[in-house]
């Protein structure tokens, strides 16, 4: 697989460094260059959003630094975690004094470095909560959705609590509505093609040119099946069915829906997937407000599609449509 890169070992820096350039509201920590945070930061009396992950998947995790969203971010090496040092640096860069929420994603290297971050700077009077991000309903089953791996979905969540945050709430009610986004969200993706991490001497994972395979996580951990590949309408009506069978028992009838392309995956294909997604959940009575559609969070030059759909209420739909700016999303 080709790529347009130097040394490999310089992937992330050089990335971040054409990313900040690029973005000059983006600012990377001269102590710690793998934490990039908003040029406002901290903002004093305001709750500060943080998230943090492997590098990879831009947007994700830190192209959603910027206005309404996070105000930092620590970033890994591409699919590997960040630091505990950096995750305490940005911390530290969003304390603006009335507390920080830390927002990421359920992996194990994630929690274990968030944690112990967390611990440390607790010791120091900084007032922390956790949300994990846990819709993928690929990665185990409704009774242990406390495992789940959390992937695009988690975009809600930035945006509902970055928005709260923004107007002033306190650290607790910015935890509860990114954690009701949580709860509210589900995501399934289904994969064509795999990519490959810069030097690595194979792709993450194999499939046949003719295959699909149904739930596999944006690494490339194993999904649900795999076959022979689908038309877009079944790959669609079959997302649109695993997903609402989980809809929650006060859902409202109204959702959003976000159709991301994991890498390679085209606009148009995208577009394909959402004239039917959009046709089943009418059918359905469903009504779709804010629709999302492109490049959200991607596993490299990964070929394949995911769809999450968030049970929206009054809250969450109010501020899913307050005005938010970051480099690769504007409300």
């Amino acid at each position: 697989m080709k790529k347009m890169i130097n040394d490999p070992d310089q992937f992330v820096d050089e990335m971040l460094d054409g990313l900040c350039a690029a973005h000059p509201q983006l600012v990377r920590d001269p102590g710690n260059k793998r934490v990039v945070y908003t040029r406002s930061a901290p903002i004093k009396d305001k709750v500060g959003i943080v998230s943090g992950g492997g590098s990879g998947h831009l947007p994700l995790f830190v192209g959603y630094v910027g206005n309404g969203l996070l105000d930092a971010c620590s970033i890994g090496e591409v699919f590997a975690g960040p630091t505990v040092d950096s995750c305490e640096a940005a911390i530290r860069a969003a304390n603006g004094g009335a507390g920080v929420l830390c927002l990421y994603g359920n992996y194990g290297g994630d929690r274990m470095n968030f944690d112990l971050a967390s611990e440390f700077l607790a010791d120091e009077g900084i007032e922390i909560k956790t949300v994990l991000g846990t819709d993928d309903i690929a990665s185990a089953s409704p009774a242990e959705s406390e495992k789940r791996r959390g992937v695009a979905g988690i975009v809600y969540a930035f945006k509902a609590a970055g928005t709260l945050s923004a107007r002033g709430a306190n650290l607790e009610d910015v935890a509860r509505i990114a954690q009701k986004a949580v709860d509210r969200c589900r995501t399934i993706g289904c994969a064509l093609s795999p990519c490959q991490i810069p030097g690595a001497d194979s792709p993450n994972f194999e499939i046949a040119d003719d295959e699909i395979e149904m739930g596999m996580g944006i690494h490339g951990e194993p999904g649900i099946w795999r076959d022979k590949l689908k038309s877009a309408d079944a790959i669609a009506d079959e997302m649109v069915e695993r997903l609402l069978a989980e809809a929650p028992t006060d859902a409202s009838g109204r959702i959003s829906v976000l159709v991301n392309s994991l890498g390679a995956t085209p606009l148009e294909e995208l577009y394909i997937l959402y004239r039917r997604i959009r046709q089943q959940t009418e059918a359905k009575g469903l009504q779709i407000i804010h629709p999302l559609v492109g490049h959200f969070v991607t596993s490299m030059e990964m070929a394949g599609a995911s769809l999450s759909v968030i049970h929206l209420d009054d809250e969450l739909e109010e501020l899913l449509a307050a005005p938010a700016d970051c480099p690769f999303w504007k409300v």
